[in-house]
């Protein structure tokens, strides 16, 4: 393993799950904006590719509630209405 991978790795144990977590999508956006210009010379490397996670629905289930009033005008902006 390179010694890059092994800091890399010695660094990730020491993050909270959350962070791992924005890390994993971080590492996700660079594979997928890399895989739209593939710099590709030979054929056989075109099967290798992985392709990019989707981040359709990634926020689900982040918004618990949603107040009733939620579209009505706030009351700090009555005078400017």
């Amino acid at each position: 393993m390179k010694l890059a991978t092994k800091q890399i790795i010695d660094k990730l144990e020491t993050l909270p799950e959350n962070m791992i977590n924005e890390v994993e999508d971080f590492i996700d956006f660079l594979k997928a904006k890399h895989v739209k210009k593939p710099y590709i010379t030979t054929p056989s490397a075109v099967q290798h590719l992985e392709e990019p996670k989707s981040l359709y629905g990634a926020a689900k289930g982040t918004i618990l509630y949603i107040a009733d009033d939620f579209n009505e005008p706030l009351d700090d902006l009555k005078d400017y209405m």
